[in-house]
């Protein structure tokens, strides 16, 4: 079954794996196909769906080093999939597949096995591929939030905010980001340097509060506040541009976050992907992380007596009517 609804600036796309699907979008009749006739229909009726040329050449090492090596896989419309390759122990992970097929295949080329699923959150734009992968891989092992257990297709490990877990020779750390889900977590590796945070941290945005309040989410982001500023930070959509032209209305006198628009937009008219992004640039051009700055609190029309928790919520509702 595939589904399409957009709410702000969330735009979900799910593919349910079944013999059956049916298309529904609004101003539109419901019309069910069989199998892969869904996707070729949607692309020709509605040519902006169809992503499957830019695919193409999106599909690449975005970071090799000798902790570890990270495949971009896109997915849906806007979903990034991650592939990790650890050299060392040649273990391999992927975060949040969102669909099965378009991991097979990048472990193909590249000639891998898979032996975990890393989940943040229960959304099936992250969990959508892992019983299918786990009946492709034997012995393959889910990993994902303790406190939303209920929901992770196929978990296996549970971990829950300060665990440390080992990814080949590489220590993975969990922190519990509650807020856009209940059950929200977010991996980081230190040695590699690369952040995972799922829809709790986006480039220049944060995630919905479906399940949580401003309060609930802004202590989620103060823990990624300590991380280093070269961390890689590698969130799950392609949020980007739509991202910065909402960030330079509430902080419109930052040189820096203005350069970023400019670079994002130069690369999205080329069809190129914005994520991963740097935690630093996050540091000092995402109006989420930001919610102490003089300007934005200005912009906002918030003296400092407000708490931080209460000026993220006004520019997470901003967002929202944006």
């Amino acid at each position: 079954l595939a589904v399409f609804y957009t709410q702000g600036d969330a735009h979900y796309h799910y593919w349910f794996p079944t013999h059956l699907a049916c298309s529904s979008l609004a101003g539109t009749h419901v019309r069910c196909l069989r199998g892969s006739a869904v996707r070729s229909n949607l692309n020709e009726r509605f040519p902006f769906l169809n992503t499957q040329a830019s695919r193409a050449h999106e599909v690449a090492t975005v970071s090799m080093t000798q902790a570890m090596e990270v495949v971009r896989v896109p997915a849906l419309s806007d979903n990034y999939i991650w592939l990790l390759h650890e050299p060392k122990s040649g273990k391999t992970a992927v975060v949040d597949p969102a669909e099965a097929q378009p991991v097979t295949a990048a472990l193909s080329q590249r000639g891998w096995n898979l032996d975990y699923i890393f989940n943040t959150h229960h959304h099936f734009d992250h969990t959508g591929g892992n019983l299918q992968l786990k009946k492709q891989f034997n012995g393959l092992q889910v990993v994902g939030p303790q406190a939303d257990a209920d929901r992770i297709p196929g978990i296996d490990i549970q971990v829950k905010d300060g665990d440390t877990w080992k990814f080949g020779s590489l220590e993975m750390r969990v922190f519990d980001t509650p807020g856009h889900t209940r059950g929200h977590i977010t991996y980081w590796l230190p040695e590699a340097k690369a952040l995972f945070p799922g829809d709790t941290l986006f480039a220049l945005g944060c995630g919905r509060l479906f399940e949580g309040d401003p309060r609930t989410m802004w202590s989620s982001l103060s823990k990624l506040l300590p991380l280093p500023a070269d961390t890689q930070v590698y969130c799950a959509h392609e949020y980007t541009q739509s991202n910065a032209k909402f960030a330079v209305t509430v902080d419109p006198n930052n040189t820096a976050l203005q350069e970023r628009k400019e670079r994002i937009d130069d690369a999205r008219s080329r069809g190129e992907p914005t994520v991963p992004s740097l935690l630093g640039e996050e540091f000092a051009t995402n109006p989420f992380l930001r919610p102490s700055d003089v300007g934005i609190r200005s912009a906002l029309k918030v003296d400092n007596s407000v708490p931080d928790w209460e000026v993220f919520g006004k520019i997470r509702a901003a967002k929202d009517r944006f």
